[in-house]
């Protein structure tokens, strides 16, 4: 999208011109899921659809936003915003706000305008995306520009105060440091990244929408957390070395798999065998083996299906029809589940018939017609104007 559209469109909105317009990424996650709150690895791209954010200072206190897609206006004071007055959204907006503000920058009342590319409820990532634009203009009109790593930790407080979601690193970490044709691969406990080539010559990376909207806040993904770090105390109180899931073995976790609530095994097992998916795709990127990508693609979709129960019939009918066409190397759930999207690898000869299959052989979903998106890897966020 042209951010002289977004400038025009606040103009239009407003009746005066906007001073800053940023743009920040959804993401992908080619593997590496449920991981990144474990302390493990992640591997995910920035989608080249993003999330636009044009905004202005005002003289007073007040908060204005409108949302595009919505076609919805909100205000509130900037000291007096509350989640049983406003609609859920606002809040990733406020809590930026605030959060800066209690850090010291001197955020004034403003007008945003957002309008975003990113699908939402699709396990994309448009909620981190969100944060970051709106970080990177509120910080802007204030004259300051933040460090990527305090700007990760900003959004990701929001995400967690305000929006009451308990996300990991990963979806603001790569909506800011991504890099055009790579994949982020992300050590969730060091901060270490990588960038990551994505060989992609005569492939694709496709996102499939299942039409199931999924709702991270409703407690299936912090019941999960709570699961995770029951398999912690289990293995913590046999060796004080152990911190997270990520510090444990397949092996002891099958040496001690007996002794345990089954459940906490299953959630476990998941962790730690995604992990080791994850260091092996990343691997096989480095020799440009997108074959074996697709197989450990398939291995994760399985594990999530089956050991950590976060998708849906919707969802693996899906996995089921792309797994179908000749050309997909391999698909899987993508994003925290329960719904949204699913994330494919195919030759690029084969899109024409992945569309065709997937509009005739996939029935689920509340969206009759599942949307597919054809990306690449894409940029991290910037400040697109001035």
């Amino acid at each position: 999208m042209d951010p002289r559209t977004i400038r025009d469109a606040f103009a239009a909105r407003f009746g005066r011109v906007s001073e800053i317009v940023a743009r920040a990424p959804g993401r992908v996650n080619l593997i590496g899921e449920h991981t990144d709150y474990n302390d493990g690895f992640v591997l995910p791209i920035a989608l080249a659809q993003s999330t636009y954010v044009a905004g202005a200072r005002r003289d007073d206190s007040i908060a204005r936003v409108f949302s595009a897609n919505l076609d919805d206006e909100r205000r509130w004071p900037l000291d007096d915003w509350t989640d049983d007055r406003q609609p859920r959204w606002t809040s990733y907006v406020a809590g930026v706000a605030a959060l800066l503000a209690r850090r010291g920058t001197q955020v004034r009342g403003f007008d945003l305008l957002i309008h975003s590319e990113v699908p939402v409820g699709g396990g994309l990532s448009s909620s981190a995306a969100l944060e970051v634009a709106v970080a990177l203009v509120l910080a802007g009109l204030a004259g300051e520009r933040l460090a990527p790593v305090e700007t990760v930790d900003l959004c990701r407080a929001a995400e967690h105060s305000y929006a009451r979601v308990p996300c990991g690193l990963m979806d603001q970490y790569v909506s800011l440091l991504a890099r055009a044709g790579t994949a982020l691969l992300l050590d969730c406990r060091s901060r270490h990244y990588e960038h990551i080539a994505l060989p992609l010559d005569g492939h694709v990376v496709l996102v499939a929408n299942s039409g199931v909207h999924h709702e991270l806040a409703a407690g299936e993904y912090a019941r999960r957390q709570q699961q995770c770090q029951q398999a912690v105390a289990y293995f913590h109180a046999l060796d004080p070395r152990v911190r997270a899931l990520r510090d444990v073995t397949p092996e002891l976790l099958d040496e001690h798999a007996p002794r345990m609530p089954s459940l906490a095994v299953a959630r476990a097992r998941h962790v730690v065998t995604e992990n080791q998916r994850t260091l092996a795709a990343a691997t096989a990127l480095r020799r440009n083996d997108l074959e074996a990508v697709g197989r450990l693609l398939c291995a994760s979709h399985r594990s999530l299906r089956d050991d950590y129960e976060v998708s849906c019939a919707e969802v693996d009918q899906l996995v089921a029809v792309l797994h179908g066409v000749d050309g997909v190397l391999g698909a899987r759930l993508t994003g925290g589940g329960f719904g949204g999207c699913v994330v494919a690898l195919a030759r690029a000869e084969a899109v024409d018939q992945i569309e065709e299959e997937v509009r005739t052989g996939y029935k689920g979903g509340v969206d009759s017609q599942c949307r597919l998106i054809r990306t690449d890897a894409g940029p991290g966020a910037a400040i697109e104007f001035p």
